[in-house]
């Protein structure tokens, strides 16, 4: 519990001084599933600097730590606090309902960014379309297999939406290439877990030709035990979501073959964020486009961190 009582000793601090601060500064507060994942921790550190733009705005974030449990304490953290608007980034799509509901409930506007909830009761929902991200990576990999070997489905959290409407995407195509055999892992979106998982596959001897990767950090893990065990990672076709440095530099060096540009979401959510405090109407669904990086074009678009 060491860290749920630093980090309430952090918020307590902060709201503390906000009290004796300007009544005019509204305060947008992050409530993150974790701080371990890459993309989610670049999701915050968007928020905050697109927040500093703004004098009349301020920024406080929690880090769950993965723990959905936390994660809800913290929400209901903000709600106590009285924050101006939340914004979450969630691990479990049901467990966190009813602390938006009350959030809502209260006049605080909740801001869902990239995994979406059970329900509609939230302000806004700003994600990509994640089944068109997975039938992105089977149509690439179909294409480049010629419809014939065994794909590596490797797949983040299991509770979160974003892995099962990606993995539907990507199976419901793969049905349309009957040569295609595929299996499945679980790496929960952490380099970590992905290494352990495709560590236990090579020393299994199990055969694959291609792999599609739910986050381009699960990716990096891959190729790290890779190497590890003296394989090449350019020996796989291999795609991966989100299309960061690592992966822009893993593309042009032949060592992934591609990536789906998944956009943060985070400077989107304070463009919201502004047009809520302003009382304007705001979509409740804002789709981000998503674009396929290769070789072919990635020196021309910018990764996401």
């Amino acid at each position: 519990m060491h860290y749920f009582k630093e980090w309430s000793l952090l918020l307590l601090l902060f709201f503390t001084s906000l009290a004796a601060a300007n009544s005019e500064i509204k305060t947008i507060a992050f409530a993150q599933d974790t701080m371990a994942n890459d993309f989610r921790k670049a999701q915050v550190f968007e928020v905050r600097d697109a927040v500093a733009k703004h004098p009349d705005l301020q920024f406080v974030f929690s880090d769950a730590k993965g723990k959905t449990s936390l994660l809800i304490r913290q929400i209901e953290g903000f709600i106590n606090s009285k924050v101006d608007l939340i914004i979450v980034g969630t691990n479990d799509a049901d467990a966190v309902v009813p602390l938006i509901s009350k959030a809502q409930k209260q006049g605080i506007p909740v801001i869902i960014l990239d995994r979406g909830i059970s329900g509609e009761d939230y302000t806004c929902f700003i994600n990509s379309d994640n089944v068109l991200i997975g039938k992105t990576g089977a149509q690439y990999i179909a294409k480049k297999l010629q419809g014939k070997g065994v794909v590596l489905l490797f797949e983040g959290l299991q509770k979160a939406d974003v892995t099962q409407l990606r993995s539907k995407g990507f199976l419901d195509e793969m049905t349309a290439h009957k040569g295609i055999k595929v299996i499945k892992r679980t790496g929960n979106y952490l380099r970590k877990d992905a290494i352990l998982e495709m560590e236990k596959l090579i020393q299994q001897g199990v055969h694959i030709d291609a792999i599609f990767s739910q986050s381009d950090s699960m990716l990096s893990g891959v190729r790290s035990a890779m190497k590890h065990a003296g394989l090449s990672p350019s020996s796989l076709i291999t795609v991966g979501c989100d299309y960061t440095n690592e992966a822009k530099e893993a593309i042009l060096n032949n060592e992934q073959s591609a990536s789906i540009l998944f956009p943060l979401g985070g400077t989107q959510a304070v463009e919201i964020a502004l047009k809520i405090f302003k009382g304007e109407t705001v979509p409740q669904h804002i789709f981000i486009p998503v674009e396929l990086i290769t070789k072919e074009n990635a020196k021309n678009i910018k990764p996401i961190f």
